[in-house]
């Protein structure tokens, strides 16, 4: 995502700094110098998949329509992560075009193989399943090569076998006539590295899941490893809420017939209880790697709630190890909840400049290139920012939070259930709705502002809500204040349900006042809907 220019022709919103804080409950929970801490991705990082070339690993997430899509990390030690890069970073790559945002690429798959990286994923409502391919996992990465074999699934992977083919697994609709809802099945095909094309006989592996007579519903997340002979075949069931699984099978042949474990499943939280403290929720979508040293460990998502099913942090990336047991790998026993904190594997420790996990505070200036993390709703449709030695300069243009397009607006996650996102903001509405400042979302229905606005011909600082689809897509205003001469400083701080809105003049003392207080669950998965997790954001929207 490169620097552009904001045509003049609108007013422009300049904001000096963002500034991000964090740290929740877990994050004062007692850790040993030779132990991480869980979640290893805080955040909207969902649906990690897990690979490793010599002593470097790389991981790649969902991101919907968000763009850039499908960050890229690399490890040396599988708990400190560095992005360093996103797979779609150029609009032409694929077109959000104005779905909804828990639309768009679905769960990402990465392998290597010969020095070249394969991704594999699916644009939901936006052209099906594609690969990427690279040279360096960094980027750039190619335009997507489409799969229509695989028409009317999702979650693609790679699977490069001993005697040098290749196959791709997905899930897809059953044969025949669904018998009930979430009734799917796992397929494989053989793939040619030369053309990018899959070939031959498309076969089912697994039927609906691991039992069938017990319907269990969407079966995905597909991975195939090979160990000792053996073919294992390890996907997610249940769902990716509550009844979230992770369950494995195995084959002596790479198309099958597979066998599922008797002591299925390998990893779940669904078998806790509903009450119990501090919990981690809804595990699965699981990845096994192993470590140089012949260790093997799973990348995997969870969540986080604040209360009941109530997150607003999104599906996360955790790590765990993984053992065998008579053949068969298990991530965690029955009924054991995960780890807060674990021993760490036995890898040079890694160093990261941006942290990913426990508690922290990170400043952006704006003063260089957007960081990675940095994202926009869809693809940009033409040139509306700018980074430099003034900080951020947004064009305020006529293209709301609310319109399934691609606003004036610049996110990152929320990684903390408690949590404090701060700017300063130096912007002149010149006309009726001009505004600018902070925004934290979680789809384009459901958000808060607070911000300069002009309203009835003056200049006043505004929280302005968004709750539902049903809801004007301007949002409606819950408080007001006068406006400050010059630069305003804005900020939000998150307590679970509880969002407290600030403003206040630079050097001013006391330093910040409140706008008012807002207890909701609305910007959660739970009622919002969808697969993501809430951002913290500048926006500026011009008046229609």
């Amino acid at each position: 995502m490169g620097m552009v220019t904001p045509a003049t022709a609108q007013p422009v919103a300049t904001f000096s700094s963002f500034t991000y804080s964090g740290k929740d409950a877990s994050d004062l929970l007692t850790a040993g110098p030779n132990d991480y801490r869980n979640p290893v991705l805080k955040g909207f990082y969902p649906d990690p998949s897990v690979t490793r070339v010599g002593d470097d690993f790389y991981l790649v997430n969902s991101t919907f329509s968000w763009f850039p899509g499908i960050p890229v990390f690399h490890s040396r030690d599988l708990v400190h992560w560095t992005q360093i890069g996103n797979a779609i970073d150029r609009p032409g790559q694929l077109d959000f075009k104005q779905l909804g945002l828990s639309r768009g690429v679905f769960a990402p798959s990465i392998q290597a193989k010969d020095g070249i990286f394969y991704l594999l994923n699916t644009c939901v409502d936006c052209g099906g399943n594609f690969l990427l391919t690279a040279r360096n996992p960094a980027g750039p990465w190619s335009d997507p090569v489409w799969l229509p074999d695989l028409e009317g699934g999702i979650d693609p992977s790679m699977f490069f076998d001993d005697d040098g083919r290749a196959w791709v697994v997905n899930n897809g609709p059953p044969e025949g006539t669904p018998l009930y809802q979430g009734h799917r099945a796992i397929w494989i095909q053989e793939f040619d590295r030369k053309t990018l094309k899959t070939f031959g006989p498309r076969k089912v592996l697994v039927n609906g899941g691991i039992d069938l007579s017990k319907k269990p519903i969407w079966i995905e997340g597909p991975h195939i490893f090979k160990k000792d002979g053996w073919y294992y075949l390890s996907c997610a069931e249940g769902g990716t809420a509550e009844g979230h699984s992770q369950v494995i099978l195995r084959s002596k042949n790479v198309t099958g017939p597979y066998e599922a474990w008797s002591g299925n499943p390998i990893l779940t939280q669904r078998d806790l209880a509903a009450d119990r403290a501090m919990p981690i929720t809804s595990a699965g979508h699981a990845q096994l790697v192993t470590t140089p040293d012949g260790k093997w460990w799973a990348t995997f998502l969870a969540v986080r709630p604040y209360e009941g099913d109530f997150y607003t942090t999104g599906r996360e990336t955790f790590l765990l190890p993984v053992e065998w047991k008579d053949g068969w790998p298990v991530i965690l026993p029955p009924a054991t909840a995960i780890p807060w904190t674990h021993a760490r594997p036995a890898l040079p420790q890694g160093k990261v400049p941006i942290p990913t996990s426990g508690a922290f505070t990170l400043r952006d200036d704006f003063r260089g290139k957007l960081p990675a993390y940095w994202m926009m709703l869809r693809n940009p449709r033409d040139d509306w920012y700018r980074t430099g030695a003034a900080g951020l300069m947004l064009k305020a243009r006529p293209i709301g939070l609310g319109d399934n397009a691609n606003p004036s607006f610049l996110a990152r996650r929320q990684q903390h259930t408690n949590a404090v996102a701060e700017t300063a903001v130096q912007f002149a509405p010149e006309k009726e709705g001009d505004r600018a400042g902070l925004v934290v979302l979680q789809n384009d229905d459901y958000w808060f502002f607070v911000g300069r606005k002009r309203v009835n011909g003056k200049d006043v600082i505004t929280v302005d809500q968004r709750e539902g689809p049903t809801r004007p897509r301007l949002g409606k205003t819950l408080f007001t204040a006068a406006a400050p001469a010059g630069t305003v400083r804005l900020r939000i701080a998150v307590q679970g349900r509880s969002y407290a809105f600030s403003y206040a003049a630079p050097g001013a003392r006391p330093a910040w006042k409140p706008l008012g207080k807002v207890e909701t669950d609305s910007l959660t998965t739970k009622v919002a809907g969808g697969f993501v997790g809430s951002v913290f954001g500048l926006f500026a929207g011009a008046g229609e």
